[in-house]
Order: structure tokens, then C-alpha cells, then sequence
């Protein structure tokens, strides 16, 4: 008990540095997959585009994030011959942020799609005939109605997207699982140390936790409309 009281400022630091890595992946990756997830359901629904947006829709959520990381990250350096990301901590972020957009965008893409198409289209056929262009239907009238019927769902994802997190440690991003699993590879000076991954265990609890408490919120203040 003594060793791990000695012991626990060195691995609270790093856990908390590595924390730090998880939440920027995690909010980068909503900032970037809520539009292009959007642009993509919109492009799944369009007759130009449907067949080539469903498929590659179709790879992207067939296929395990994981592999996607890898190649994303060593493709163009190792068979393209241009390290695009670079080099360092920094790079290792910028193909982690590219790859969990474009996956997590395909599967906010069918949830947009799915509530978008929930709407009853006798609501879109009124609006026209009041007068009102597509965009402005879709704005004020398919847009409250659609967020409503995708929280649910895109809560779920949310709460994924935190945990998915811990796979960027397969490129050797220094998150927060990358940081607990260090102390038992003799990191920071520690050897076979297992106690810190339950402290990683304690940080995704909270996080998820207060997610899910705002999440929940936003359902109920949206709950008016049924």
C-alpha cells in the first residue's frame, strides 16, 4: 500500500496526459463526424449519388475501426511513399481524428438518414404548398422533429465514440489505456504495476457518466414534440 501511495502522483500525471489525448480525439471527432455525417446522409438520399454513397457507407461500417486506424496511418507513407501525417504525437492525432470522422460520419449518417425519412413526407408536401423552398421545410420543419428521433441513437454512439477511443493506442497515440498500459511494460520508471488500468477504468466511468446525465437531459427538454 505504501509503494502505491508512493507511486501515485507519477501515475496520476500520466493518466491525466493521457486523458487529455482522449478528450481531444473524442471532441475533434464530433466536430468533424456531425457535418460530414449530415453531408453523407443527404448524399445517400440524393438519386446521383445513392448507390456510391451507400457503399461507401457499406465498407466503412463493415470493416473494424481498428483496421481502418492502421491504414489510414501507414498507407501513404508505406505504399503511397508520402508520409503525409508526419512524425510524432501530433501526426499520430491528425490520422487517429481523420480516421474516427470518416468512421463515426457514416454511422451518424444512417441515424440522420433514418430520422430524416421518419418525418411524415404529408409535412413536406404542406410546406410546398405554402410556398416554402426545401431547405427552409427542412429547417423548420424536418430539423426539430429529426433531432428529436436521433438522440436516442446518437447517444449511443457518443458513449461508443469515448470507449473507441482506447483503439488509437494501435498507432501508438499516447491516450489514456496506452498510458495505464505503460506502467506494466516498465514505463515511468514502474514494472508490472496493474493497479493504474483500474484508475483508467475510473476516468471512462465518470466521463461516460456525465455524458449520459447531459445526453438525458437534452432528450427531456426536447421531448415536446411527439
Amino acid at each position: 500500500m505504501e509503494l502505491i501511495l508512493e507511486q501515485m502522483p507519477i501515475v496520476i500525471h500520466s493518466l491525466n496526459v493521457g486523458f487529455l489525448q482522449t478528450l481531444k480525439l473524442f471532441f475533434i471527432t464530433l466536430i468533424g463526424a456531425f457535418p460530414l455525417g449530415l453531408v453523407i446522409a443527404f448524399g445517400s438520399m440524393s438519386p446521383p449519388l445513392k448507390y456510391l454513397t451507400r457503399t461507401f457507407v457499406w465498407v466503412i461500417r463493415g470493416t473494424p475501426l481498428m483496421i481502418q486506424l492502421l491504414i489510414f496511418y501507414y498507407f501513404p507513407g508505406l505504399v503511397l511513399g508520402n508520409p503525409i501525417w508526419g512524425g510524432g504525437e501530433s501526426g499520430r492525432l491528425a490520422a487517429a481524428s481523420v480516421s474516427f470522422i470518416i468512421n463515426y460520419a457514416c454511422y451518424f449518417s444512417e441515424i440522420y438518414r433514418g430520422g430524416i425519412q421518419g418525418i411524415p413526407v404529408g409535412q413536406q408536401e404542406a410546406g410546398l404548398v405554402l410556398g416554402m423552398t426545401r431547405g427552409q421545410i427542412f429547417r423548420h420543419v424536418t430539423l426539430l422533429q429529426m433531432i428529436k428521433a436521433i438522440v436516442p441513437p446518437m447517444s449511443n454512439e457518443i458513449i461508443t465514440l469515448v470507449k473507441d477511443t482506447s483503439l488509437s493506442r494501435i498507432i501508438a497515440l499516447q491516450e489514456i489505456i496506452w498510458a495505464g498500459q505503460a506502467f506494466l511494460k516498465s514505463s515511468q520508471g514502474i514494472s508490472g504495476a496493474i493497479w493504474p488500468l483500474f484508475f483508467t477504468a475510473i476516468y471512462y466511468l465518470i466521463f461516460t457518466g456525465l455524458l449520459t446525465i447531459l445526453l438525458g437531459k437534452l432528450e427531456k427538454k426536447l421531448s415536446y414534440f411527439h
